[in-house]
């Protein structure tokens, strides 16, 4: 792993302007249980609200590590002032990240700026390559629960987002991907496979989030089966600079049929 390019006042390899423009859009992460929004995950748009790769695409090599910070540091501004209050998740890529101690400092200089609680901070990871130095993603991952923050493994059951990341790293959270939520009210396979991963989360005391959840159906037999951590469509779309409307009158009702399910 190459040495952190971090100086006394700049990062040659994190710090400066990136030579295009981006935001993001929030999209809402519920408990069923308790009828309330928990986390809003902070997704990139372009500055017209273009998708996420038309920003995506124009991160070359050279300015992952710039575009990993500017990301956070954008996240947490704009989610300050929309005045959220509900945790804030931020995805982030493991080999963006030199020395956790180091690469994290323009995080903690823009909480403080805003006054954003670092304990309500959310770093997801995810993987479309197979890690290669799980050594250093738990590094990460220690370092971050050292300094007040969750971490969340995303895309779980999918690519290399898989059972083998477990057996070294302890995220705080784990969200189970689309594929596996998919039609999980009607077919058997997929609950099937649900269920065990609800015992895995259970028995290594991870919290369990499904996202991707798209239908009633998906919702309510999720909610029934303990897995009541849920995101996607059926709840909310990506809200462009915004936290979109109240979903508390639409989770008060679910949460009541759910009680009335058998």
């Amino acid at each position: 792993m190459p040495q952190c390019a971090r100086g006394p006042h700049r990062c040659a390899r994190c710090d400066g302007p990136l030579p295009f423009d981006f935001t993001m859009a929030f999209q809402p992460i519920i408990d069923l249980a308790s009828a309330r929004v928990t986390t809003f995950e902070a997704l990139v748009r372009g500055p017209g609200d273009e998708s996420a790769w038309s920003v995506i695409s124009q991160v070359t090599d050279e300015l992952m590590y710039r575009f990993d910070q500017a990301c956070r540091v954008k996240a947490i501004e704009i989610a300050s002032r929309l005045g959220m209050r509900e945790r804030l998740s931020i995805n982030f890529l493991p080999n963006a990240v030199y020395e956790p101690e180091a690469c994290i400092q323009a995080t903690l200089e823009v909480s403080e700026k805003v006054g954003w609680p670092t304990e309500r901070l959310v770093f997801e990871f995810t993987e479309t390559e197979r890690v290669t130095d799980q050594a250093h993603l738990k590094h990460i991952i220690d370092s971050y629960r050292e300094m007040g923050f969750t971490t969340a493994l995303d895309d779980f059951g999918n690519g290399y987002a898989n059972l083998d990341l477990l057996t070294v790293l302890e995220p705080d959270k784990i969200k189970v991907d689309r594929e596996l939520v998919m039609g999980c009210d009607q077919d058997p396979r997929r609950q099937a496979l649900l269920h065990a991963v609800r015992g895995l989360a259970t028995e290594l005391d991870i919290e369990l989030i499904a996202e991707g959840v798209e239908t009633h159906g998906e919702a309510l037999w999720l909610g029934r089966n303990g897995i009541t951590r849920q995101q996607g469509f059926f709840y909310a779309r990506p809200a462009f600079e915004s936290l979109g409307e109240d979903l508390t009158p639409r989770l008060e009702a679910l949460r009541q049929e759910l009680k009335a399910i058998p």
